[in-house]
């Protein structure tokens, strides 16, 4: 079964997460926020405005950040910091394994301007390993939604989740497709278009990717399941085995080095319970570039024409 997606406007996620730190904030005193620096780039203004003793602007100290977050929650807060993905990850992985993650801090690290998509500021701004660095922690949970509706909903649902988690998110405006009333179920896959042939598992903007793929594939006589992963840990193990046994062929999609991301982890699960047949749609051991977002996720092979290419081979196979 094939259903028609639209959209009515794009919107880039990061807003998403500003406009849900802005319910969480009128709908519970304990969440506060804290931010690197960057507050007009992870939309955490609004929230900065109306509750300013809540807000606390660390500077470039992204370490002190994490630092001071896990100590908040020993007080009853949930914080939740803001800066890129590469300073969420990259440069604090320390301080999140030693401070958060291993005590079970209640600190929700929320990354925007993650992978390719951050376009123009280049490589060294363009994380692709979070996720991988990120799930391999114990009592991390690791999530990235795929527009502005779901990353709202999604940064409301942690608030209420007892214990540490990445959210990511990014700053290109993108198709907002999902219900605006959605309930966020961490750990939960959605199905979005049913198929018998072949299963794209896809999760943040790939999610949309892997929408457009299923159109031009169904025209070419392919029928395709496409779920959105937008929890890779935990992973919906049920959901991804159901598809796969249905299917016989699975492949992933997502902005992120193949090595560490959502294919390995699913890979890791179908060796384990079904071998399938499979190939990931990801960035291939490469770092980015410097560059306009569409044209990097063309050239780094994570567009909707290189998802329906892998499809095709792997139905060849």
């Amino acid at each position: 079964m094939s259903v028609k997606f639209s959209y009515t406007d794009k919107i880039d996620t990061r807003s998403g997460f500003g406009a849900g730190l802005l319910e969480l904030g009128r709908t519970n005193p304990n969440v506060v926020g804290l931010c690197a620096d960057l507050t007009g780039s992870l939309k955490m203004g609004d929230f900065k405005k109306e509750f300013p003793d809540r807000f606390f602007q660390v500077g470039i100290a992204e370490a002190n950040m994490i630092g001071l977050a896990a100590g908040m929650t020993i007080g009853g807060k949930i914080p939740f910091t803001g800066t890129f993905a590469n300073f969420s990850t990259g440069r604090v992985y320390d301080q999140i394994r030693q401070s958060v993650a291993y005590s079970g801090k209640n600190v929700k690290i929320c990354a925007s301007h993650a992978g390719l998509t951050l376009g123009e500021d280049g490589a060294t701004h363009q994380i692709l390993e979070d996720i991988g660095m990120m799930k391999m922690l114990p009592h991390m949970t690791v999530i990235n939604p795929c527009d502005y509706n779901q990353t709202k909903a999604a940064t409301i649902a942690i608030a209420d989740h007892e214990g540490p988690v990445y959210l990511r998110f990014g700053r290109p405006a993108i198709p907002n497709f999902t219900p605006a009333d959605q309930k966020f179920e961490i750990g939960k896959a959605l199905h979005l278009i049913e198929g018998s042939d072949v299963t794209i598992l896809a999760t943040g903007h790939l999610v949309w990717e892997a929408i457009e793929a299923e159109a031009i594939l169904r025209e070419k006589g392919i029928s395709v399941e496409v779920i959105n992963i937008h929890t890779i840990k935990p992973l919906d193990e049920e959901a991804i085995l159901a598809s796969a046994k249905k299917t016989g062929k699975v492949i992933t999609a997502e902005e992120h080095q193949y090595h560490g991301g959502l294919g390995e982890s699913v890979a890791r699960v179908l060796a384990k319970h079904h071998p399938t047949p499979m190939d990931f749609v990801a960035v291939e051991d490469s770092f980015g570039e410097s560059g306009k977002p569409a044209d990097l996720m063309k050239k780094y092979g994570l567009s909707a024409a290189h998802i329906v290419e892998k499809v095709q081979k792997l139905l060849k196979k």
